[in-house]
């Protein structure tokens, strides 16, 4: 008698700290709103001392806006849905802000934290916004599906998160982040952005894919005592319709300490690796590598410039600081597919020089068909504020390049080892250009088979 009743506590003792929604009265139907029952889920889980609140399998949980807390983990069981409301009136209002300007109507989200500690999302179910066109505008207001603020030790794992009618995740301010094994799907809707980290320390992204119709990676710092440091990203997928990594536009605070390897960019529409400064911040010491790039147009797009991108920007426009220190190193990119405008681009800004970049076994095949003309360019427009209209610094704004494989300008100490580009037509341009670049090595390089010893200077 006493075996069973010690073996009736102790089971009873695991399973409560389970918490299903259903127990806390949800419907689970995809058509009741959910959100009061999966929100006293929560509460009595972290009022417990933290568990598990279970979206169950088979079932569709529809909800508003829900905050995570203290030791909870929410847990969507393979086969269940948390599903976003259309309605944007069941999205809160409390749930911070978009801290880039000019975009208030993505200031809600769907689920929430602020100042929380050891929490995480995890499970092989599915978190579906419902971000279509159709239920969601510019004009209603598109609530983000994730904003974490001031939260420490969170984990998000092997989720599928989709149809986002904004971004599909903002981090803020957060420290120790593991994220592991999640799908991300953001195309129902504009600006469908991945995993956007501002002023994150201790960041581990790994085993994920990324297809996504805004940047898929972000890494920024919109406060400048909030630094964004010490990430890595690693055995990663990207498909994106904007960049497949993008670090900076938020650039306030310093941005250093991160590295990303062993990933596959495919089929981006902009950039695959996009490093811009331009807040007054200083951005250093990174590392890229074992990276397998198709159809990327600029495998490497780096800009230096001033610009004002954070919602609480001051009225001033900030210093330029440095921009400096940086590997790119064991880098396939397959661009036959493409036009002449693929290529990697490196530029800071007259007397704001970006420093110290090496450019190490680099393999690169591009269609060509570039011009004599292209070939004779000599003047191009710099990233300034007038040219820059109160936007980002776009490739298209300075256009087609006059090298078919890297152009670099307004450079500080550059080497280029072992790279070798190949173009499927033949191109006018020379295939290495630079413009204010200083103190520069080359060596084991060659274009079409043939050697290359230094790069054509202009401007010089």
């Amino acid at each position: 008698m006493k075996k069973c009743l010690l073996f009736l506590f102790i089971t009873t003792s695991i399973y409560a700290k389970d918490f299903n929604v259903r127990d806390f009265g949800a419907k689970a139907d995809g058509v009741s709103l959910d959100t009061q029952s999966v929100q006293e889920a929560i509460d009595a889980c972290t009022k417990n001392g933290g568990g598990r609140v279970i979206i169950p399998s088979g079932k569709t949980v529809l909800i508003g806006t829900i905050y995570l807390k203290d030791f909870v983990t929410l847990h969507i069981e393979n086969g269940a849905t948390l599903l976003g409301s259309t309605n944007i009136d069941d999205y809160a209002t409390d749930t911070h802000k978009n801290m880039y300007k000019n975009e208030p109507h993505m200031d809600r989200c769907l689920i929430f934290a602020q100042g929380a500690t050891s929490f995480a999302i995890e499970g092989y179910g599915t978190i579906d916004g419902n971000g279509y066109f159709k239920n969601f505008t510019r004009e209603t207001g598109r609530p983000m599906l994730i904003r974490f603020m001031n939260s420490n030790n969170i984990h998000l794992k092997d989720v599928t998160i989709k149809n986002p009618a904004a971004w599909t995740s903002a981090w803020l301010y957060c420290n120790n982040i593991v994220v592991d094994g999640i799908t991300i799907h953001s195309r129902a809707n504009n600006n469908g952005d991945g995993l956007d980290f501002d002023g994150c320390t201790n960041v581990r992204v790994s085993n994920s894919s990324f297809d996504t119709s805004d940047d898929s990676i972000c890494i920024q710092a919109s406060l400048q005592d909030k630094p964004s440091k010490n990430i890595v990203v690693t055995n990663c997928t990207f498909t994106s319709k904007w960049a497949g990594m993008r670090i900076g536009l938020l650039s306030r605070g310093n941005i250093e300490s991160v590295t990303v390897t062993n990933c596959t960019f495919n089929d981006i529409d902009d950039s695959g690796l996009k490093i811009q400064l331009n807040e007054g911040g200083e951005m250093k010491q990174m590392t890229f590598s074992n990276l397998v790039m198709k159809n990327v147009p600029r495998p490497i797009f780096m800009t230096f410039a001033q610009q004002k991108a954070c919602v609480d920007a001051p009225e001033a426009m900030y210093p330029m600081k440095a921009m400096h220190h940086f590997i790119f190193n064991g880098i396939i990119a397959d661009n036959r597919g493409l036009d002449k405008n693929s290529a990697i681009f490196i530029t800071g800004m007259p007397d704001n020089y970006i420093t110290d970049i090496q450019l190490n076994n680099i393999q690169m095949t591009v269609s060509g068909g570039g011009t004599e003309e292209d070939a004779k360019k000599t003047e191009f427009k710099e990233y300034t504020l007038d040219v820059l209209g109160g936007w980002w610094p776009e490739f298209h704004l300075v256009g087609t390049l006059p090298a078919y494989g890297i152009f670099a300008r307004h450079v500080k100490s550059i080497s280029i080892n072992n790279v070798q580009v190949n173009t499927v037509k033949e191109d006018q341009r020379p295939p290495i250009v630079f413009d204010d670049v200083m103190h520069s090595d080359i060596q084991n390089t060659k274009a079409n088979n043939s050697l290359i010893n230094r790069a054509k200077y202009i401007n010089q």
